[in-house]
């Protein structure tokens, strides 16, 4: 069992960054892909970013993709996602997710554990 929580959510102006953090804890962390996700109302919870366990290999949606960065201190069983350039359209609840696999994922279903989210309001 993995305990997942967010923190760092917020409300930003268009262009502004925040830093998102995922804490861990429960079994080993370094034993689970992490990733972020996002969902906006009425929308479907979307994939953000993954990372291996190893934080060597990373993925992103095409949406974030060159504003946003994921990275991993094992030593402190935490997750973040660096949000940069940020815009209306990235308003949502943020996920961080947990999988109990060496293999990337990009779906929903793919994760075993999830956070509670965290709100993140971008206004123009």
């Amino acid at each position: 069992q993995v305990q997942l929580v967010e923190s760092g959510g917020g409300l930003v102006q268009a262009g502004d960054s925040l830093r998102l953090s995922c804490a861990a804890s429960g079994r080993t962390f370094i034993g689970y892909t992490m990733g972020w996700f996002r969902q906006a109302p009425g929308k479907e919870r979307e994939f953000v970013a993954v990372i291996s366990r190893s934080g060597g290999t990373t993925r992103y949606a095409d949406s974030v993709k060159g504003r946003f960065t994921i990275s991993r201190d094992t030593a402190k069983n935490t997750v973040y996602l660096q949000m940069n350039s940020l815009k209306p359209e990235d308003t949502a609840v943020y996920y961080c997710a947990a999988r109990n696999s060496h293999f990337l994922s990009f779906e929903v279903k793919g994760y075993d554990y999830w956070g509670q989210g965290t709100q993140v309001t971008v206004s123009s």
